[in-house]
């Protein structure tokens, strides 16, 4: 999917947007997924008792251990939890964060709902976004099945919207998106009312993200924890598993090198790298996803979408390290 529309509310204008495409030929238009199914299907790559749901930190702290540094993590239900590495992906209100002395988070001056809309019979749309600029407003949807879309509204956040589903969307219909198409209205009134929500936008100052402190030894963020940020570019999501790779290949080329063991005295080495490759383009996207946003905000269609094209880097094979176990049992 490399291509969409864009509808001037107050004119019928539609122009057709052609997203980015890298070299090679390959595309970076956006992808539409599911994040119920996304999560699921890297849940089941998990043991059973490797995920605890519903837990929520009180306090963490570095402890030494036999010469090697820990660290330690106390739940809200008493619980104490010791692990060679922390990395706080928990959120825009993340303790880890917070922990590790971040910023407090910005509040953009504007608020979205987001939603997903479901058509039992199929909603007979292309697999393209359909977008909506007003002055002041901006929405748009997206198929996700044949049978769903995911959609949104950002305005600026004048009086508090309603916290009840029923009336969000009353009000969506009703005085925020009153001058959209119909089909717009038709996506809304058939929202999932379970998985509607009124949020404000918040961020962080991304000279914060650059000079302030992303980790402490073995303790570091990701996703939102390290880089909220305004959803006009469509990556905050992406961006969270920009980080998993990286953050998974400097600790993956850790344990090949020490022999397919996690060294802890080599975790804070591991984890500086991720930082320091990650922290520069966190901050561009913070930046350039809130003037993205204001541009459309006041009613210019423009869409930074070559922000898309990135490479991660490839993940150190699993089968390097077993071989060099392999080779260490026989020398042994």
């Amino acid at each position: 999917m490399i291509r969409g529309t864009v509808t001037d509310v107050a004119t019928g204008a539609v122009q057709e947007i052609n997203f980015y495409t890298g070299k090679g030929g390959k595309a970076h238009g956006p992808r539409s997924v599911h994040r119920k199914i996304l999560l699921e299907a890297l849940a089941e790559e998990l043991t059973a008792d490797s995920i605890r749901f519903s837990s929520k930190f009180t306090a963490i702290e570095q402890q030494e251990l036999g010469g090697t540094s820990i660290v330690v993590h106390y739940l809200e239900d008493g619980t104490t939890i010791k692990s060679k590495v922390l990395v706080g992906c928990e959120g825009v209100n993340s303790v880890v964060a917070k922990w590790l002395g971040l910023s407090a988070l910005v509040h953009s001056g504007r608020a979205a709902v987001r939603g997903l809309a479901v058509f039992p019979q199929g909603h007979g749309f292309k697999q393209e976004v359909t977008q909506f600029a007003d002055v002041g407003k901006r929405a748009a949807f997206v198929p996700l099945i044949h049978k769903e879309l995911y959609w949104f509204l950002t305005c600026l956040e004048g009086e508090n919207m309603a916290r009840d589903p029923q009336l969000i969307r009353k009000q969506v219909i009703e005085k925020y998106a009153e001058n959209f198409p119909q089909e717009y209205f038709d996506v809304v009134r058939h929202a999932d009312l379970s998985n509607l929500t009124w949020a404000p936008l918040m961020f962080r100052h991304p000279w914060n993200v650059i000079f302030g402190n992303l980790s402490k030894g073995n303790i570091t963020v990701a996703g939102d924890a390290m880089h909220p940020m305004t959803s006009d570019l469509a990556q905050g999501g992406c961006s969270a598993l920009e980080d998993a790779v990286v953050l998974g290949r400097h600790i993956g080329d850790s344990f090949i090198k020490n022999g397919g063991v996690l060294v802890p005295e080599d975790m804070a080495r591991a984890i500086d790298g991720y930082v320091k490759e990650r922290k520069w383009r966190a901050a561009m996207l913070i930046t350039g996803s809130y003037l993205s946003g204001w541009v459309q905000q006041v009613g210019d269609s423009q869409w930074l979408s070559n922000v898309a094209g990135y490479d991660c880097g490839a993940l150190p094979s699993v089968f390097a390290a077993s071989d060099l176990q392999h080779s260490s049992d026989k020398s042994d």
